[in-house]
């Protein structure tokens, strides 16, 4: 990808506002600094930036996107990464076992998945995040802005006023919501009826010192990805933090209401609970031996997790005006594909080519086309990402009416969906969208 020499329009570049401080917020940040776009501002509602969740794993397909938005992305990734021991992905049965036994840690594998020689590569959530950082110079950024509204000046400029909780204001010609699953930008632009939805499923996470779990599931066990699937409820494992941890993600299916809290802000709702390790050993109580062995091994004190997606109610478009939808604001998935946080990676490296190519020709005062093509781009795949997760969390705990507990069905279909996300080509990505805004914007 070039590195642009921005132009002004009307004597300055674009002022870009990036609302929220998370991976997408912060690659996209990283990419435009690397094509030489410092007019921007990223603004986190927090004092310091942060990331919630224990481990992330990525894919071939979000690796080419950190590599095309900036080298410094992936070099700072696979810095932090766990490799796996070898190339597959294990989907064993982790619920059916003999009760007369309940010391046979063997679990029956279903099927395995290839994933190529650089695999799928773990680390945690914190590492990679703090190296992002470590990127953005510190100007560029403002802390405990916590966004309260906008509004676009109705005068024909395009500048958007941007108005924070504690009262201070700042206008932007771009503003670009990467303020996560609890978006506020989201509410602004479409109410609150877009809020993300529970999806009936919650998970443990946790982290396992992984000394005490090779003691326990051994060596090829703890080594690698593996997904433990079952009645209602699956657990992921997977090495971290060079492998000196065990990441461990156990769903199970809840067909409750998730509780809320009427004094937390955005909606009411806490997507997080306080857990201990009994909860987690009594909703696996009906699987296997190492299923069961890898709950005791968690702490004492757990946090649950609500699984909650956009599934149920997806916005129209990713763009209203000169406001933009970016990562989980946009498009918030279930984790059962592991590629949100991708996506959103994905959605960056498409902003920041636009922009960049925005800043070149100085088309600063057209921002509304350059974001619907942007919208063009990436609103079918990143939808169908939301889809897809929910469908493949069913075959995981043999909900799915066509796939049922068939291990041959459930594979066929768990690689098809799973090629779909990895083999994307996001160089041609690239290519089709600055295509289409060149047809645009000579077709004026």
């Amino acid at each position: 990808m070039r590195a642009s020499n921005p132009k002004s329009d009307g004597g300055r570049s674009p002022r870009i506002a990036i609302i929220g401080g998370g991976i997408t917020g912060q690659t996209l940040a990283i990419g435009l600094l690397r094509r030489n776009i410092t007019s921007f501002t990223l603004y986190e509602r927090a004092s310091a930036f942060r990331e919630i969740g224990a481990g992330i794993g990525f894919t071939d397909n979000a690796e080419r996107a950190m590599k095309a938005l900036d080298a410094r992305i992936h070099a700072g990734f696979k810095s932090v990464a766990a490799q796996n021991s070898d190339d597959w992905f294990r989907y064993v049965d982790g619920f059916n076992h003999n009760p007369q036994n309940p010391g046979d840690m063997n679990e029956e594998l279903m099927f395995k998945m290839y994933l190529g020689e650089r695999g799928f590569e773990g680390c945690r959530r914190s590492d990679f995040l703090q190296k992002l950082v470590d990127m953005v110079p510190s100007e560029h950024v403002r802390f405990r802005k916590n966004l309260r509204t906008v509004e676009e000046q109705k005068d024909g400029d395009g500048v958007v006023v941007m108005t924070f909780e504690d009262g201070s204001t700042a206008e932007a010609d771009v503003v670009i919501g990467c303020d996560g699953i609890k978006s506020r930008l989201r509410q602004l632009m479409f109410g609150p009826s877009t809020n993300a939805k529970y999806s009936h499923k919650f998970a443990f996470r946790g982290l396992i010192p992984m000394s005490k779990a090779r003691a326990a599931l051994g060596e090829e066990r703890t080594a690698v990805r593996v997904m433990h699937l079952g009645q209602d409820a699956h657990a992921l494992t997977f090495p971290v933090a060079d492998g000196a941890l065990l990441n461990v993600v156990a769903f199970a299916t809840d067909p409750n209401p998730w509780q809320t809290d009427p004094e937390e802000e955005e909606g009411g709702t806490k997507f997080v609970a306080p857990a201990t390790r009994a909860e987690a050993m009594r909703a696996f109580a009906a699987f296997g031996p190492a299923v069961k062995t890898i709950m005791s091994l968690l702490p004492e004190k757990l946090d649950k997790w609500a699984v909650f997606d956009t599934y149920d109610d997806p916005v129209p478009t990713y763009v209203r005006g000169n406001l933009c939808l970016a990562g989980d604001a946009a498009h918030a998935s279930c984790p059962h594909h592991g590629a949100g946080a991708g996506c959103g990676i994905e959605d960056s490296l498409v902003l920041a080519e636009l922009l960049a190519a925005t800043a070149e020709i100085g088309e600063g005062s057209r921002m509304t086309e350059v974001l619907q093509v942007y919208n063009e781009v990436r609103y079918e795949r990143s939808q169908w990402l939301v889809q897809s997760s929910r469908v493949v969390g069913e075959m995981y705990e043999w909900q799915d009416k066509e796939c049922g507990r068939d291990a041959e069905r459930i594979g066929k279909e768990v690689e098809r969906r799973s090629h779909l996300i990895w083999d994307y080509d996001v160089d041609e990505m690239v290519k089709t969208a600055l295509k289409l805004m060149e047809g645009r914007i000579k077709g004026r």
